[in-house]
Protein backbone atom coordinates (compact mmCIF):
# COMPACT_ATOMS: atom_id res chain seq x y z
CA UNK A 1 0.00 0.00 0.00
CA UNK A 2 1.09 3.74 -0.11
CA UNK A 3 0.81 5.65 3.07
CA UNK A 4 1.16 9.47 3.27
CA UNK A 5 2.28 10.42 7.18
CA UNK A 6 2.78 13.87 8.31
CA UNK A 7 4.56 14.66 11.42
CA UNK A 8 5.66 17.46 13.92
CA UNK A 9 4.71 21.20 14.08
CA UNK A 10 3.64 23.54 12.15
CA UNK A 11 5.11 27.17 12.39
CA UNK A 12 2.72 30.31 11.72
CA UNK A 13 4.97 33.27 10.97
CA UNK A 14 3.95 36.96 12.84
CA UNK A 15 7.12 38.79 11.39
CA UNK A 16 10.49 36.41 9.73
CA UNK A 17 11.73 35.68 13.19
CA UNK A 18 8.52 35.31 15.62
CA UNK A 19 5.88 32.31 15.13
CA UNK A 20 3.02 30.64 16.68
CA UNK A 21 3.44 26.56 17.27
CA UNK A 22 3.69 23.86 19.57
CA UNK A 23 5.94 21.35 21.30
CA UNK A 24 5.44 18.20 18.89
CA UNK A 25 9.43 16.81 17.74
CA UNK A 26 7.68 15.03 15.14
CA UNK A 27 8.56 11.08 16.81
CA UNK A 28 5.31 10.01 16.73
CA UNK A 29 5.04 10.56 12.90
CA UNK A 30 8.48 9.39 12.35
CA UNK A 31 7.92 6.33 14.12
CA UNK A 32 4.66 5.67 11.81
CA UNK A 33 6.51 6.08 8.58
CA UNK A 34 9.39 3.81 9.68
CA UNK A 35 6.90 0.98 10.56
CA UNK A 36 5.13 1.38 7.05
CA UNK A 37 8.16 1.15 5.29
CA UNK A 38 9.63 -1.93 7.72
CA UNK A 39 6.28 -3.80 6.57
CA UNK A 40 6.65 -3.10 3.35
CA UNK A 41 4.91 -0.49 2.04
CA UNK A 42 5.38 2.80 -0.18
CA UNK A 43 5.99 5.94 2.43
CA UNK A 44 5.16 9.49 2.01
CA UNK A 45 6.24 11.90 4.99
CA UNK A 46 4.88 15.16 5.04
CA UNK A 47 7.56 16.39 7.90
CA UNK A 48 7.06 20.53 9.21
CA UNK A 49 9.73 21.76 11.08
CA UNK A 50 11.68 18.83 13.05
CA UNK A 51 15.58 17.61 13.79
CA UNK A 52 15.31 14.29 12.59
CA UNK A 53 16.24 11.92 10.13
CA UNK A 54 14.33 10.46 7.51
CA UNK A 55 13.76 6.94 8.12
CA UNK A 56 15.28 4.61 5.57
CA UNK A 57 13.40 3.97 1.59
CA UNK A 58 10.96 6.91 2.94
CA UNK A 59 10.34 9.80 0.55
CA UNK A 60 10.12 13.17 2.93
CA UNK A 61 8.50 16.53 2.07
CA UNK A 62 9.79 19.23 4.50
CA UNK A 63 6.95 22.00 5.04
CA UNK A 64 6.16 24.66 6.90
CA UNK A 65 2.83 26.34 7.69
CA UNK A 66 -0.47 24.69 7.79
CA UNK A 67 -1.27 25.68 4.54
CA UNK A 68 2.12 24.67 2.73
CA UNK A 69 1.41 21.06 4.71
CA UNK A 70 -2.54 20.80 3.20
CA UNK A 71 -1.11 21.76 -0.21
CA UNK A 72 1.37 18.61 -0.20
CA UNK A 73 -0.87 16.83 1.24
CA UNK A 74 -3.59 17.61 -1.87
CA UNK A 75 -0.46 16.74 -4.49
CA UNK A 76 0.09 13.43 -3.31
CA UNK A 77 -2.83 11.86 -2.25
CA UNK A 78 -4.36 11.18 -5.20
CA UNK A 79 -1.21 8.04 -5.30
CA UNK A 80 -2.30 7.29 -1.60
CA UNK A 81 -4.31 4.35 0.02
CA UNK A 82 -4.01 5.39 3.24
CA UNK A 83 -3.86 8.73 5.19
CA UNK A 84 -2.10 9.02 8.87
CA UNK A 85 -1.95 12.60 10.08
CA UNK A 86 0.15 12.60 13.02
CA UNK A 87 1.11 16.60 12.21
CA UNK A 88 0.39 18.88 15.26
CA UNK A 89 -0.94 21.26 13.13
CA UNK A 90 -1.19 24.91 14.36
CA UNK A 91 -5.32 25.60 14.08
CA UNK A 92 -4.57 29.07 14.00
CA UNK A 93 -2.35 31.75 12.25
CA UNK A 94 -1.36 35.47 12.54
CA UNK A 95 -4.24 37.30 9.82
CA UNK A 96 -1.18 39.02 8.15
CA UNK A 97 2.49 38.33 8.60
CA UNK A 98 5.13 40.91 8.33
CA UNK A 99 7.48 41.28 5.67
CA UNK A 100 10.39 42.78 8.15
CA UNK A 101 11.09 42.39 12.30
CA UNK A 102 8.24 44.53 14.15
CA UNK A 103 9.27 46.41 16.71
CA UNK A 104 8.33 46.32 20.03
CA UNK A 105 6.60 49.80 20.27
CA UNK A 106 4.79 48.78 16.04
CA UNK A 107 3.28 45.64 17.77
CA UNK A 108 -0.08 45.42 19.33
CA UNK A 109 -0.45 44.05 22.76
CA UNK A 110 -3.81 42.11 20.62
CA UNK A 111 -2.95 39.46 17.70
CA UNK A 112 -5.50 39.16 15.26
CA UNK A 113 -5.73 35.08 14.36
CA UNK A 114 -7.47 33.68 11.23
CA UNK A 115 -8.48 29.98 11.46
CA UNK A 116 -6.67 27.20 9.23
CA UNK A 117 -8.10 24.93 7.42
CA UNK A 118 -8.31 21.69 8.62
CA UNK A 119 -6.67 18.97 6.58
CA UNK A 120 -8.14 15.87 7.27
CA UNK A 121 -11.76 17.50 6.71
CA UNK A 122 -10.31 19.43 3.81
CA UNK A 123 -8.96 15.98 2.22
CA UNK A 124 -12.37 14.23 0.03
CA UNK A 125 -13.53 11.03 1.88
CA UNK A 126 -13.89 9.35 -1.28
CA UNK A 127 -11.49 6.45 -3.19
CA UNK A 128 -12.03 4.76 -0.17
CA UNK A 129 -8.73 6.39 1.12
CA UNK A 130 -8.27 4.71 5.05
CA UNK A 131 -8.32 8.11 6.75
CA UNK A 132 -6.34 7.90 10.53
CA UNK A 133 -5.81 11.05 12.96
CA UNK A 134 -4.96 11.98 16.32
CA UNK A 135 -6.43 13.80 19.30
CA UNK A 136 -3.59 15.42 21.57
CA UNK A 137 -5.58 16.11 25.02
CA UNK A 138 -4.77 16.99 28.64
CA UNK A 139 -7.29 15.00 30.41
CA UNK A 140 -9.05 11.51 29.26
CA UNK A 141 -8.72 11.65 25.21
CA UNK A 142 -11.60 9.02 24.44
CA UNK A 143 -14.50 11.34 23.80
CA UNK A 144 -12.37 13.87 22.10
CA UNK A 145 -11.17 10.83 19.91
CA UNK A 146 -14.48 9.70 19.87
CA UNK A 147 -15.63 13.18 18.38
CA UNK A 148 -12.90 13.52 16.04
CA UNK A 149 -13.78 10.13 14.16
CA UNK A 150 -17.51 10.79 14.06
CA UNK A 151 -17.41 14.51 12.57
CA UNK A 152 -14.45 13.69 10.54
CA UNK A 153 -15.41 10.45 8.83
CA UNK A 154 -11.99 8.50 10.10
CA UNK A 155 -11.12 5.24 9.98
CA UNK A 156 -9.14 5.62 13.38
CA UNK A 157 -8.44 8.09 15.83
CA UNK A 158 -5.24 7.63 18.14
CA UNK A 159 -6.22 9.54 21.52
CA UNK A 160 -3.30 10.69 23.82
CA UNK A 161 -3.18 12.48 27.13
CA UNK A 162 0.26 14.43 26.95
CA UNK A 163 0.25 15.61 30.81
CA UNK A 164 0.85 12.22 31.36
CA UNK A 165 4.15 11.00 32.60
CA UNK A 166 5.93 9.11 29.44
CA UNK A 167 3.40 10.08 26.84
CA UNK A 168 3.14 13.11 24.31
CA UNK A 169 5.21 15.16 23.13
CA UNK A 170 9.58 14.82 22.71
CA UNK A 171 9.02 11.15 24.52
CA UNK A 172 9.93 7.73 23.20
CA UNK A 173 7.19 6.23 24.80
CA UNK A 174 2.92 6.79 24.55
CA UNK A 175 0.27 5.74 26.07
CA UNK A 176 -2.75 5.84 23.56
CA UNK A 177 -6.31 5.00 22.94
CA UNK A 178 -7.76 3.58 19.78
CA UNK A 179 -11.57 4.73 18.91
CA UNK A 180 -12.97 3.76 15.72
CA UNK A 181 -16.40 4.95 14.29
CA UNK A 182 -18.42 2.42 15.34
CA UNK A 183 -17.68 3.26 19.08
CA UNK A 184 -15.18 0.60 19.90
CA UNK A 185 -12.38 1.91 22.32
CA UNK A 186 -8.85 0.21 22.99
CA UNK A 187 -6.86 1.53 25.82
CA UNK A 188 -3.59 0.37 25.04
CA UNK A 189 -0.35 0.39 28.18
CA UNK A 190 2.73 2.58 27.81
CA UNK A 191 4.39 1.51 25.09
CA UNK A 192 7.03 2.95 22.54
CA UNK A 193 6.58 5.00 19.71
CA UNK A 194 7.95 2.59 17.39
CA UNK A 195 5.24 -0.57 18.95
CA UNK A 196 2.20 2.37 18.56
CA UNK A 197 3.16 2.95 14.93
CA UNK A 198 3.20 -0.68 14.18
CA UNK A 199 0.06 -1.15 16.09
CA UNK A 200 -1.22 2.00 13.89
CA UNK A 201 -0.28 0.35 10.58
CA UNK A 202 -1.54 -3.50 11.05
CA UNK A 203 -4.98 -1.39 11.79
CA UNK A 204 -4.45 0.22 8.19
CA UNK A 205 -3.27 -3.22 6.88
CA UNK A 206 -6.72 -5.11 8.52
CA UNK A 207 -9.01 -1.88 7.02
CA UNK A 208 -7.62 -2.64 3.96
CA UNK A 209 -8.40 -6.30 3.65
CA UNK A 210 -12.15 -5.74 5.45
CA UNK A 211 -11.23 -7.05 8.45
CA UNK A 212 -11.66 -3.75 10.87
Amino acid sequence: MKFVVTAGPTREFIDPVRFLSNPSTGRMGFAVARAARAAGHDVTLIAGPVSLKTPPGVMRIDVVSARDMLRVVRTVIARADVLVMTAAVADWRPAHCASRKLKKMEMSDTLHLVRNPDILKTISRQRGIIRIGFAAETGTPAAEAARKCREKGLALVVGNDVTEPGSGFGTDTNRVTFVTPDGNVQRLPLMSKLAVARRIVSFAERRAKGKE
